[in-house]
């Protein structure tokens, strides 16, 4: 099980990556999984490196309960040093498992683009870019107007949910690029050193997405908040009209 509110589970079947853009600087998983490096016999030994975990690839086999599952909470499926071959192994999965809904999610938007048009088929032999999987939703990380490209490679890629991640939300995302987006997730930044986040920021981004009719998520309000006005993830302490949690019919 996971604490990220937006989803219900994680499947690592990839750990480690490298930064990209600034909303890499204070990452989350980079932080827990230096803690332990060093430690011989801890998964994390070789602290954020990027390791292929070929043992836990068949791990959604044997979950009973359907869930939502955030894939590669702690990576990147789309980092360059991912071989093609072991996505391939992962879409497999899914495709095997399609009680579950899978949540996959990248800085590395090209890659993303071409590896989903290349898968030609799905596996009911049906052209895959006609017919993506059901049960795989893709999504990209937008911190700020800079990384607006990633949505321009997000909408030409086959998948049946496609959404955004505006976390950590680092500037005020104005004419947000929403057309083919289901989805629209938002917060500010947690941990040691955490940038600022406006309620304004906010606000804006779940007004552009109610007048596309796009479902936002309003995840935390972030660290600089919740040191001023109390804890960055708990909605009762929010404003009201940032109080959206919806999810993607």
């Amino acid at each position: 099980m996971t604490s990220i509110e937006w989803t219900e589970r994680t499947w690592n079947p990839v750990t480690g990556c490298t930064k990209v853009s600034p909303g890499c600087d204070h990452c989350y998983a980079e932080t827990f999984a230096e803690r332990w490096r060093g430690i011989p016999g801890h998964p994390y030994e070789h602290g954020f490196d990027l390791e292929l975990r070929p043992r836990r690839l068949e791990q959604p086999l044997g979950w009973r309960t359907p869930s939502v599952v955030f894939v590669n909470s702690m990576s990147d499926l789309f980092h360059v040093d991912v071989p093609r071959t072991y996505i391939d192994q992962i879409w497999e999965v899914m495709a095997r498992t399609p009680q579950h809904t899978y949540q996959i999610l990248t800085k590395r938007a090209e890659r993303m683009e071409r590896v989903a048009r290349d898968l030609h088929t799905n596996w009911t032999g049906e052209r895959y870019a006609d017919h993506p999987l059901a049960n795989v939703w893709l999504g990209v990380s937008v911190e700020s107007p800079t990384y607006y490209g990633r949505i321009r490679h997000l909408r030409r890629t086959p998948a049946a949910v496609r959404f955004l991640s505006c976390e950590p939300l680092l500037e005020p995302l104005t004419h947000l690029p929403l057309d083919g987006i289901d989805w629209v997730i938002v917060g500010g930044e947690s941990g040691p050193g955490a940038r600022p986040m406006q309620e304004g920021w906010v606000h804006e981004i779940v007004l552009q997405c109610h007048m596309a009719g796009v479902a936002v998520f309003v995840k935390q309000l972030g660290a600089v908040w919740a040191k001023h006005r109390g804890k960055g993830g708990d909605m009762a302490l929010w404003p009201e009209h940032l109080r959206v949690r919806e999810m993607p019919s």
